[in-house]
């Protein structure tokens, strides 16, 4: 029976130095709610794990207990270059694949293309991948190899534009015209249903600054779901529950 959105199951993987190295946020102001948000509307997050050296960042390590996420504890990085943490993360993410089938969306927070060959074997064994992290930070190898890319913005970006932003935001929710040609364009050219994260792209390629939350929308998904209402576009659910895009 094919899954509902709501009713996906998720792992989530956090590879937590990764996330606050040469980004905004720093292990005290690390804030994890806005990406469960933003995964809770796709399913229910049933797994989730950080790993890092937690003796180099004990101040996160309370807020994320709080959030329910188990700390996976790993040695500093090896004379050779390669992070502990790098590879405890795909050893336990190819586990939980083979023993527990019915997860079917994995989310690895990390913008390191690393991780490239994990994302690419979870999606032969018909998993559905996400990535997490900062655009300025994450390698765009890694933002190919998964399915769908979710975006974080750091505090300092926020603290700089100031509270007027947020003000600027309008309540009503308006379908921005950039969004509307996006789809039109990928539709227009695809020949099978579409990923939501290629209509994206489409969009970032246009007007590298848009965010869907400056148009009155909490997510990327409820964006889609207004394109639909238009007529715009039409969803169609994948065998693992996961949502496509095609013509109206």
């Amino acid at each position: 029976m094919k899954r509902e959105l709501q009713d996906q199951r998720i792992a989530l993987f956090i590879d937590f130095e990764n996330l606050v190295t040469r980004t905004g946020f720093t292990p005290e102001t690390f804030d994890l709610q806005p990406a469960l948000d933003a995964l809770l509307e796709k399913g229910k997050v049933v797994f989730r794990r950080a790993y890092a050296d937690w003796t180099r960042f004990p101040e996160a390590t309370r807020g994320l207990h709080d959030k329910g996420v188990e700390l996976v504890d790993v040695p500093p990085s090896t004379r050779a270059g390669k992070n502990g943490a790098d590879i405890r993360l795909v050893i336990d993410a190819l586990e939980l694949a083979y023993r527990r089938e019915h997860i079917d969306t994995f989310v690895i927070a990390s913008g390191d293309s690393d991780f490239c060959p994990l994302a690419y074997k979870l999606r032969e064994d018909d998993r559905t991948v996400i990535g997490l992290a900062f655009k300025e930070s994450t390698s765009p190898l890694f933002v190919k190899a998964c399915d769908e890319f979710v975006y974080l913005r750091p505090p300092v970006a926020r603290r700089r534009e100031g509270g007027a932003r947020e003000k600027e935001r309008p309540k009503e929710k308006v379908v921005p015209d950039v969004a509307r040609e996006a789809a039109a364009s990928i539709l227009g050219r695809a020949t099978a249903p579409v990923n939501p994260s290629a209509i994206k792209a489409a969009i970032v390629r246009r007007e590298p600054d848009f965010d869907e939350r400056d148009h009155g929308f909490s997510s990327f998904n409820r964006l889609l779901e207004a394109l639909e209402k238009e007529g715009l576009i039409r969803r169609e659910q994948g065998a693992k529950g996961q949502w496509y895009v095609v013509a109206p």
